[in-house]
């Protein structure tokens, strides 16, 4: 077993096998950094770029398959910690991330670099590595890492770079080659440096299903708690104990090709995904067991699960149905639904609600979109179905820089949601808009070929990506305008059709008052800002510009955090953890099974 690899016999190292498992030293650390390294004491002020996901502009959430990562590798008798320095940087002032770095005595350091907005603090990130752990192999991987693999393994501070959307067996071969068990010429999705020379291995290892894999791992995630001596630094992103959301992941890769996202044309070309690979129904339903152990809050099921088929949907359901789960379920919809997929959900669970992202009111960009290409009746006949079969909340998502999208487009999103509420006349459908940022995603139609779809890219090279992110505005942040949208035109759009929203929400009661007004007023900062922002850029010099800026900062430090929404508006009603000693209880169980597991 790999685990006694100091030489030990089996016998001798029991006892210390015992006090390693229950006060761990990682062999491997998994780092999620921040967008920006050094958010904290740059001026930048960053705008509406996150605030309908649950989680701050620095983005602090981390990918859910770090979990599978960390849990593969202690399968094979590892020892894999996660860091979110993003979290910890966001909610304790006070925390150094250069310290937490320097004082970790891991053989191997990863780096998740999926989402292209933090092509900064990733870099950052391997950089302090490499400073405080010059002979630590490091390790890159996601979506972003995958399609600019060549470039980052330029960066002197990148060792690996393991491609595709599945890597939980080249991560467990790769970690065997560097602790001494195998050759990394042999580890497949490989891109490495070799005396000097980029070696690219071949892309072969995609399962064809997510059976044989914990993605997302809560078992993992709650057993680490004990083992590593920190719930705090595992947790997903800022607020997640107040209000704890959890994920199935029903699948990797799409069946559609949206033109701004990476979904079939992207996992096809850059991950060589031809088709999505699901996990069964089966699995699913084992996952939900799990979570429903230790929280009570709402279970995202991510993904349209009719993008396995009808059957395979209806299997998910009447297994679910048999469950008796009182958790909330949020699920997504790519398409219109019929009114017989929600009685199907409506049987099988107390609580649902719904996520659309129509993106557009008009048909004509919805189709050039690639999604949601109905007749807005379509789209109407489906929210009524899911509310008349029990629906508690739909959120309608709009966006704002979409192909072939006009200013008056853009704003009229608007007019739409109102025909929305005042016609369907349920306040249980709550539409929001955003503009479309930072970036398109790499390997998406749009990025691929952005003449065809309107766009202009204003960055392409990862490193370019890396240094829009040291703007000191959303504005001057974005990495595309369209033939249609200006950057000057996305932001006016975006904060005059954010005021409009907002009202109207008001208007129909989804709103109170107080947080209307406070909508209202950090759109206000917001515009100031980045008009503030410009002023400098034309006016003042180089050599003085950074104390200007860093002023703006100091005055309004929470800036760009919930200025299109309400600061609860995107998080569901949540009955929260089962309580400490629960979880407690449930974490004992699994480092308990752990350790039988490896005596």
């Amino acid at each position: 077993m790999r685990f006694f690899r100091s030489g030990h016999d089996r016998g001798s190292c029991e006892s210390g096998l015992t006090r390693r498992l229950l006060f761990s030293e990682p062999d491997v650390t998994f780092f999620h950094p921040p967008s920006i390294f050094d958010f904290r004491e740059r001026p930048e002020v960053l705008g509406p770029i996150s605030d309908v996901i649950p989680s701050s502009p620095v983005f602090e959430m981390y990918p859910i398959g770090l979990t599978s990562l960390a849990d593969r590798l202690e399968g094979a008798g590892y020892n894999a910690r996660i860091i979110n320095l993003a979290r910890e940087m966001l909610t304790d002032p006070e925390y150094d991330p250069e310290t937490d770095i320097a004082a970790c005595t891991a053989n191997v350091y990863a780096i998740d670099l999926h989402w292209l907005p933090h092509a900064h603090g990733a870099i950052e990130v391997a950089r302090l590595v490499k400073k405080h752990h010059p002979d630590a192999p490091v390790i890159f991987g996601g979506l972003s890492s995958t399609y600019y693999h060549e470039e980052l393994i330029e960066y002197p501070s990148v060792d690996y770079v393991l491609r595709g959307d599945s890597t939980e067996e080249p991560m467990e071969q790769l970690v065997d080659a560097l602790t001494g068990d195998g050759d990394v010429s042999d580890v497949p999705n490989l891109t490495y440096r070799d005396g000097g020379e980029t070696t690219v291995n071949p892309l072969t290892y995609q399962p064809d299903d997510l059976d044989d894999i914990s993605v997302p791992s809560y078992t993992y995630a709650i057993r680490s708690v004990l083992k590593y001596g920190s719930l705090r630094k595992v947790l997903p992103h800022k607020g997640w104990l107040d209000k704890p959301i959890t994920m199935l992941l029903t699948s990797r890769g799409c069946r559609h090709a949206c033109s701004f996202c990476g979904g079939a044309d992207s996992y096809a070309d850059v991950h060589d995904r031809p088709k999505p690979a699901f996990r069964s129904p089966e699995r699913l339903i084992e996952d939900v067991r799990t979570i429903t152990a230790f929280s009570e809050g709402p279970i995202f099921i991510v993904h349209d699960l009719r993008q396995g088929g009808w059957d395979y949907a209806t299997e998910f359901f009447e297994l679910l149905a048999e469950e008796d789960i009182e958790n909330e379920f949020v699920f997504e919809l790519f398409g219109p639904a019929p009114a017989e997929y929600f009685e199907l959900i409506d049987d099988a669970v107390e609580r649902y609600s719904l996520e659309l992202s129509p993106e557009s009111h008009k048909p004509e960009i919805r189709e050039k979109m690639g999604k949601f290409a109905v007749s807005n009746e379509a789209i109407e006949d489906t929210l009524r179905a899911a509310l008349d079969n029990g629906c508690r909340n739909i959120d309608v998502f709009f966006m704002i820089g979409l192909p072939e999208q006009s200013y008056e487009d853009a704003v009229g999103a608007v007019e739409y949601a109102e025909h929305l509420l005042t016609d369907i006349d349920d306040d249980r459908v709550v539409p929001f808009i955003a503009p479309l940022a930072p970036f398109l995603d790499p390997g998406s139609p749009a990025f691929e070929n952005p003449e065809a779809y309107g766009y202009e890219p204003l960055a392409e090279t990862l490193e370019e990506h890396r240094q829009l992110l040291l703007e000191p505005s959303w504005k001057r942040m974005l990495g595309y305008e369209t033939t249609e949208l200006s950057r000057d035109d996305i932001v006016d759009a975006t904060y005059e059709a954010a005021e409009r929203m907002n009202r109207l929400k008001y208007e129909h009661g989804q709103l109170d008052e107080e947080t209307l007004q406070t909508i209202l007023d950090r759109l206000e900062t917001s515009r100031w800002v980045v008009d503030r922002v410009d002023e400098i850029y034309e006016s003042i010099p180089d050599g003085r510009r950074e104390a200007e800026l860093q002023a703006i900062a100091e005055e309004v430090p929470d800036f760009g955090e919930y200025s299109i929404a309400g600061e609860d508006e995107l998080w569901w009603k949540n009955d929260g953890l089962r309580g400490m000693p629960r979880l407690a209880g449930v974490a004992g169980k699994l480092l308990v099974g752990e350790l039988r597991q490896r005596l």
